[in-house]
């Protein structure tokens, strides 16, 4: 468990921990650098209201003033919502954020990081990073596959991100020995796309099986999480073909403008969304929240 020195934890989220019931975490990110307000608080509100319908208790992570927190009130999120210059934070700089009383969203590293140390089980995101295309000259790489590999938490996502080399991100989980399960899928899914051109090295169609294979995991002794892919809902989609134009569109003006490191992610989903005209954003709120739905499932399949 995390030093309580530096830790927050919701009561609700604190009282079904106790009693050994069902947790999905949330990640802030898509709250801070996602969408602007009002639009982020409203969307996380809502997905906490999907956990919260499925019979679990919603942990939304963020660092406020130096705080970790493990659950937000609606006041802090809607405060978390409104901070301008909040910090995008992963394992470097979680403890600088905290150290220093600033205010930051988690990513998924950092969430997963802090759902551990809580002892959350379930995570549900919209899609991890991974290995980013040309990372065998920039080595960009993302510190999600590290931590999937290291926390012992169930992740929910549709996918890794479209915008990155997916075989290289299945390479690179294969290598460090997590398991990637499609679920109800034997086709990796790619965020905004029901079908990638990637099988999934794992299936399984239901939440308990989910449940029992982590158990199966944690009886032999196995580290880590493992990454549980959910395709976005058919209607919800935007076709792969489609996809592509747009990725290797937004690829091609960072390539130009010489965008690197940490910038890369939020350039291309912004540039990809004025592609789209809005459509990507319309997509990725279903997909989050179609994992949110699945994570609650699988979180009192934990519980039972």
């Amino acid at each position: 468990m995390l030093n309580d020195t530096h830790i927050d934890i919701h009561p609700e989220v604190s009282h079904a921990l106790r009693r050994g019931g069902a947790v999905v975490a949330l990640e802030s990110t898509i709250i801070t650098h996602g969408m602007p307000y009002p639009a982020n608080n409203d969307m996380a509100a809502k997905v906490e209201a999907i956990v919260a319908e499925e019979g679990a208790v919603p942990a939304t992570i963020a660092v406020m003033g130096g705080r970790l927190k493990i659950g937000l009130s609606d006041g802090e999120r809607a405060a978390l919502a409104t901070t301008p210059g909040a910090m995008k934070l992963s394992r470097a700089d979680l403890p600088f954020a905290i150290s220093e009383g600033r205010t930051g969203g988690t990513t998924v590293a950092a969430t997963m990081i802090a759902a551990h140390l809580a002892g959350i089980r379930v995570f549900a995101t919209g899609g991890i990073g991974g290995v980013h295309k040309g990372a065998e000259l920039s080595f960009d790489v993302s510190a999600d596959l590290d931590e999937l590999a290291r926390m012992a938490v169930i992740v929910v996502s549709a996918g890794a991100k479209a915008i990155l080399d997916i075989p290289k991100t299945l390479e690179v989980l294969e290598t460090r020995g997590v398991p990637v399960v499609g679920y109800g899928a034997d086709v990796m899914p790619a965020f905004w796309s029901r079908h990638s051109d990637f099988p999934a090295p794992l299936r399984l169609d239901s939440a308990e099986a989910i449940a029992r294979f982590q158990r199966t995991r944690e009886d032999l002794g196995f580290p880590g999480g493992m990454l549980i892919a959910n395709p976005v809902p058919e209607l919800d989609e935007i076709p792969a073909a489609r996809m592509r134009g747009y990725i290797d569109a937004a690829q091609k003006a960072a390539d130009e403008n010489g965008v690197s490191g940490k910038a890369v992610t939020p350039f291309l989903l912004q540039k990809i969304l004025e592609l789209s005209d809005g459509a990507s954003l319309k997509t990725n709120i279903a997909l989050v929240e179609n994992n949110a739905w699945l994570a609650a499932k699988i979180a009192k399949a934990l519980a039972a």
